[in-house]
């Protein structure tokens, strides 16, 4: 069974937002069996919509159009639907009440007819109120197929998709199962995982799938698989999965949806009682962020000093100049002198630091663009790295906060 995303806005077009009601939407479906066909982004006009609807028709069963339903001119698709479906907007009571109570509650202005129009709905379609806001979901159906439109705002999509879609399409149709396992590796190549995997790769059933998804310095494994026996696919997937792992036990950190390499870290320090600090020059606080997006990460980080300017590794971290003039920014000693600064100077168990040239210039040090030091410090001793990853400024800082989540990891195993 197959679905067609249609994402709607001009703003989408031109760079402006990024789609995230696609990812959304596409691995919604996927867990109940459902798979994408095509993804569609298409502006905010009427023919660019009934084109893109008379395609995806063709293709799927299920049709979801995402955006131009809110309350001024070049918002769309709720007319555009009508048209297609010879359709007329009627007046919906109980939608037009909650519009008018969510501005009493908690809008500061006050309702126009244009907000009021929010409540105009077309006649053919089944209506989901929205409970986050005044754009509706509708639901069409016309031979056999499904055209369901829904908000662009991603918390009302995503609410209205929880709450009313999916249920609604469960009971609509009877699907397959897909199964989806993902498994995450950290410090080594696609290539060289692909080659010491090849013998187990080859003897693959022919159920299920496998995938290598490469991301700087890490890549996720996908095994899938696609049937009616729910448990049969689940246990091909697990026994494959049971042969693989011995394969990969050096760079295996967990599976996709279940963990993260930085729940990891969390749950391992706060185990072992330990506390981390940072000191960020190339990376910006980038790993600082990844860090603390898990909650509780209070718990065990302390916190970190971003000394993105070379005086402010003296100034915040108490790195000597005469040790920067000596070996420059870019420096085995410099990234040590950072790491036991920052462990001391937030009181931790653990200090970690990295500093580079990420480019395009090569700032205040000699160091080839690329180039990156990574420092860990505790109390007895000191370890350091050196890496070079390649002249792309996006690619050395991605690499080097996965490298440091990587080193962090080897700290509490």
């Amino acid at each position: 069974m197959k679905a067609e995303l249609i994402t709607i806005g001009d703003e989408i077009l031109i760079g402006q937002i990024i789609n995230t009601n696609a990812v959304f939407l596409a691995k919604e479906l996927n867990k109940i069996g459902i798979e994408i066909a095509q993804i569609t982004s298409i502006s905010d006009q009427k023919e660019h919509i009934i084109e893109a609807l008379d395609a995806s028709t063709k293709r799927a069963e299920v049709v979801i159009l995402t955006g131009g339903l809110g309350p001024t001119k070049d918002d769309l698709t709720k007319h555009t639907l009508c048209e297609y479906f010879n359709d007329t907007l009627i007046e919906n009571e109980e939608i037009l009440a909650h519009i008018e109570e969510i501005f009493k509650k908690y809008v500061n202005t006050p309702i126009n007819n244009h907000n009021r129009q929010q409540a105009l709905l077309p006649s053919k379609a089944s209506i989901f109120k929205n409970d986050h806001g005044t754009a509706s979901g509708m639901w069409f159906e016309k031979k056999g197929q499904i055209i369901i439109s829904l908000p662009g705002v991603p918390f009302e999509m995503k609410s209205l998709m929880n709450q009313s879609v999916i249920p609604q399409l469960q009971k609509h149709f009877t699907r397959p199962f897909i199964l989806h396992k993902t498994i995450m590796t950290y410090g080594l190549g696609e290539s060289a995982i692909a080659e010491r995997i090849e013998a187990w790769e080859n003897n693959l059933p022919q159920i299920i799938k496998l995938a290598y998804l490469p991301n700087l310095g890490r890549v996720r494994i996908r095994l899938s698989s696609v049937g009616s026996n729910e448990e049969l696919l689940k246990d091909a997937i697990d026994s494959e999965i049971e042969k693989l792992l011995p394969l990969i036990n050096d760079i295996f950190v967990g599976f996709e949806d279940e963990t993260s390499l930085e729940l990891q870290i969390k749950e391992g320090f706060v185990k072992q009682q330990k506390t981390l600090a940072l000191a960020e020059s190339c990376t910006g606080g980038e790993i600082a962020s990844r860090l603390t997006q898990v909650a509780g990460a209070s718990g065990y980080f302390k916190g970190c000093a971003v000394a993105y300017h070379t005086q402010s590794k003296t100034d915040l971290l108490g790195v000597s100049e005469a040790l920067i003039n000596k070996y420059s920014v870019v420096s085995k000693e410099v990234a040590s002198a950072m790491a036991q600064n920052a462990r001391k100077k937030f009181n931790a168990t653990v200090g970690l630091s990295t500093t580079g040239n990420a480019g395009p210039s090569k700032g205040d040090s000699d160091a080839e663009i690329g180039t990156v030091w990574i420092a860990i410090a505790t109390q007895d001793k000191i370890v350091t790295e050196k890496f070079l990853f390649g002249r792309h400024r996006e690619r050395v800082i991605g690499k080097t906060v996965n490298k440091a989540l990587e080193l962090l990891m080897n700290q509490i195993i």
